[in-house]
């Protein structure tokens, strides 16, 4: 530290000049100009080199040494970084300078603890589909199958085969768009009508002989267009016309008796039953997945709630529709619909999920298309009607 007035009273307001550079105000090193320079050069003379750290520590060489006669330093400040901020913890400090603390740095946004959960009610259950539309959707359908099933029973049967067609339509469209199947779909829908109609007016025979003719048109149909993918192809629309319009020929069988119309609406009632029971017990108190991979939202409870409902309408049914019928057979009636018509779910779950799809269609607000509605019918069809066959007789 280079100071030409060392040894001597500094000068007012002066506080030392430093050779460390421009802190604290100080010029730069070299000899140090002091005011008795005007006075010309004899006047002058250097300044012996000092330590920065005395011997005897900053405090007291920061009050000077009476002894030594020399003036009394005044402390300085610590030195600045180039922002304004203290330098970090263990960097060098002038005598007798106080530690600084470094600012805190802020925590960075991803250390920030999370939100506490919300302590309000639990959300609830979701339906996963709009149930006003459905019910509305429902109850329409309802009205025009019950009207026509007991005013007009041959106005009943072209409601099957209108089902019938639309459903053929929605299947192999979903093919051909998932899979590039190309099942021919007029000989399907001309051969899927008639196999419901011969289905009721000549009975099982007729149904059998619709069901080969129909598989047939489908074999010769596909052979005007290329070769490519025959087998495929001709597969995919024999599977479709024993899937939809064969098993839905067994309703036209039941409506043939003559108890016939409460035969079906037995049927239907045990059919939407069971659905019902198994979405309201599932959705209410299903823990337990029934088959995951194939359709997640089935659970065993719910299975439980289907036998449950469907064996009590059964009964009921049996006892109050059908002629000749006994509460006990609507009990076996009961439980076999509703496994029935849970493997016809999980059947057709089994096929969108394959094809990647949601539902069938969208002709059904709150149902999806006609397809989505007629896969626990389908498979139950031919069950009850056997059983019913067994229990009261062909009528």
């Amino acid at each position: 530290m280079n100071d030409s007035s060392w040894g001597a009273p500094p000068q007012a307001g002066y506080g030392g000049r430093s050779d460390r550079g421009p802190f604290q105000g100080a010029g730069p090193a070299g000899p140090a100009y002091d005011a008795r320079d005007a006075h010309g050069p004899s006047q002058t003379r250097p300044m012996p080199i000092v330590p920065d750290v005395p011997a005897h520590g900053g405090e007291q060489d920061g009050r000077g040494s009476a002894a030594a006669g020399g003036p009394p330093f005044h402390r300085p400040a610590p030195p600045q970084t180039p922002y304004g901020t203290p330098p970090p913890p263990g960097a060098h400090q002038y005598p007798g300078a106080q530690p600084q603390k470094p600012e805190p740095m802020p925590e960075p946004a991803a250390a920030q603890p999370a939100p506490a959960p919300s302590s309000g009610p639990p959300p609830k259950k979701s339906a996963g589909r709009d149930l006003g539309a459905a019910i509305g959707v429902g109850v329409g359908l309802g009205v025009v199958i019950v009207a026509s099933l007991f005013f007009v029973k041959a106005a009943f049967v072209g409601v099957i085969a209108v089902a019938v067609v639309v459903g053929l339509w929605e299947l192999t469209s979903r093919l051909q768009e998932r899979k590039g199947i190309r099942a021919p779909l007029v000989p399907l829908a001309l051969g899927g009508a008639a196999m419901v109609v011969a289905g009721y007016l000549r009975g099982t025979q007729g149904a059998w002989v619709a069901m080969a003719l129909t598989a047939l048109a489908v074999l010769v149909w596909r052979m005007t267009q290329p070769p490519e993918n025959y087998l495929k192809d001709v597969t995919a629309g024999v599977f479709a016309a024993f899937y939809v319009p064969f098993l839905a020929t067994f309703v036209a069988l039941m409506l043939a008796a003559d108890d016939g119309p409460w035969r079906v609406l037995t049927f239907l009632i045990l059919t939407v039953v069971s659905d019902t029971g198994a979405y309201a017990v599932g959705w209410r108190f299903g823990r337990h997945k029934l088959a995951p991979r194939i359709s997640p939202g089935k659970t065993r409870e719910g299975l439980v709630g289907a036998v449950g409902f469907a064996m009590v309408a059964g009964a009921l049914c049996m006892h109050f529709l059908v002629d000749d019928g006994k509460w006990w057979q609507g009990l076996l009636l009961g439980l076999a619909v509703a496994a029935t018509a849970t493997l016809g779910d999980l059947g057709e779950s089994m096929i969108k999920r394959d094809l990647g799809i949601k539902d069938m269609g969208t002709l059904l607000p709150g149902h999806g298309g006609i397809m989505d509605r007629l896969d626990s019918l389908l498979p139950t069809a031919p069950v009850v009607w056997l059983l019913l066959v067994a229990f009261v007789g062909s009528g």
